[in-house]
């Protein structure tokens, strides 16, 4: 090799040097300068993954926010069921209640996977007149048993009282349907079921929370409802301190309600507006603008008659007791067979006495209610629904050990 190649050959090296050093450093440029990539997106929290404790001082359900789906069934005790036997019942049913509130099975479930999504699920258990005498027939309630009759009411004793109730609502029906299947299954050798009754509404998500269901008519179904939380629920709603064994508990009246439709439907919407009181279609009353307003019952039309007609659904239910009040948490079935459509509502009402707080209401309702022409009540039926039980615990110790 000569002289100039040589140096040809050194210069060619110290270039090619410089320029990978140079490469060298503008890729620690611009590794230095490059941003780093953007996180992952989190995972969204699935719904089916939420669950609501069961254990605590209270019942989960009542002051639960609704879930999209509820069954309820009512049980008869068998006639050997004695007082221990209804114990023994309620440990298994609590049991299992606890369980699959927080997606785990419940013993010996054999489709285990089924119990993975709880959706919020809750069970609450409500108790007959006939439960309660058959442990101790001083501990009844005055208020536990039927309703008064009231005249537009066409009560099919097929929906009537029975001896226990469990109360099942969760976000997803699957889930609904296998918590039912897996109580019933521990509750054949001390009870056997008298009715079931399903009901939905909207699906989760498909609506802001906290916004009031509508029912099956398209009305906006509960605007005046207590808020869960308050001193005013409180009173309402939880049982004071008689008797001892349900304080902290509640009542049930669930009013199996009928919705004809189709003369429904031959109603305008104004018509409708009159007979309800209020706006179809964001359940303002006549008189205000928002959901929410005050109704005013002496507010005037231009013609001077009424703004809200003697007959209007609103006006009947209002009360100046601030004692008659409830609070409810309905839910909506239609049912379809080759002899039409039976449709409506399960109106799921909780108060601290029936009798003093939703039967006042109701008759106010029987006597001039022109709804009654579009709805008629056809199963009726009251629980004492105990308090909650502590972990280890089981529904109605303090009644069934009292």
């Amino acid at each position: 090799m000569g002289d100039g190649e040589a140096q040809f050959s050194r210069r060619g090296l110290l270039l090619g040097g410089a320029a990978a050093g140079a490469g060298a450093a503008g890729g620690a440029l611009a590794h230095r300068w490059t941003a780093e990539p953007a996180p992952a997106p989190r995972a969204p929290v699935l719904n089916g993954t939420l669950t609501v404790p069961f254990h605590g001082t209270r019942q989960a359900g009542v002051e639960t926010p609704p879930q999209a789906h509820g069954t309820f069934v009512a049980l008869d005790l068998e006639p050997g069921t004695d007082a221990d036997g209804v114990r023994r019942l309620m440990r298994l049913l609590s049991d299992d209640a606890a369980r699959m509130s927080q997606g785990e099975p419940a013993l010996a479930d054999t489709e285990p996977e089924l119990a993975e999504v709880p959706a919020r699920l809750t069970t609450t258990f409500g108790f007959g007149r006939g439960l309660v005498e058959r442990v101790d027939a001083t501990a009844v309630p005055d208020w536990l048993g039927p309703l008064p009759e009231f005249d537009h009411d066409r009560l099919d004793p097929a929906w009537g009282g029975a001896d226990l109730l469990l109360q099942v609502c969760a976000d997803d029906p699957v889930t609904v349907s296998h918590a039912v299947r897996m109580m019933l299954k521990d509750a054949r050798s001390f009870a056997r079921v008298r009715w079931t009754q399903t009901g939905f509404r909207r699906a989760h998500g498909s609506q802001p929370g906290g916004t009031t269901m509508r029912n099956l008519m398209g009305q906006v179904d509960g605007t005046v409802n207590p808020v869960p939380g308050t001193e005013e629920f409180d009173r309402l709603v939880w049982v004071g301190g008689e008797p001892e064994w349900l304080e902290g508990g509640t009542s049930l009246v669930l009013r199996r309600i009928a919705t004809h439709l189709d003369t429904w439907d031959e109603l305008d919407r104004p018509a409708r507006e009159a007979v309800i009181g209020r706006r179809v279609d964001n359940g303002a009353p006549l008189t205000g603008t928002e959901e929410h307003d005050e109704v005013d019952l002496d507010a005037t039309d231009s013609s001077g008659l009424p703004a809200i007609p003697a007959f209007a659904h609103v006006r009947r239910a209002r009360t100046d007791d601030p004692g008659q009040r409830i609070f409810r948490r309905g839910y909506n079935y239609d049912h379809r067979d080759s002899g039409g459509q039976d449709a409506g509502l399960l109106f799921a009402s909780y108060q601290a006495d029936p009798l003093r707080q939703f039967a006042p209401v109701q008759q106010r309702l029987d006597e001039l209610d022109l709804l009654n022409q579009w709805t008629t009540a056809v199963g009726s039926a009251v629980f004492a629904l105990p308090p909650g039980c502590e972990e280890g615990g089981y529904v109605g110790r303090p009644l069934l050990e009292g």
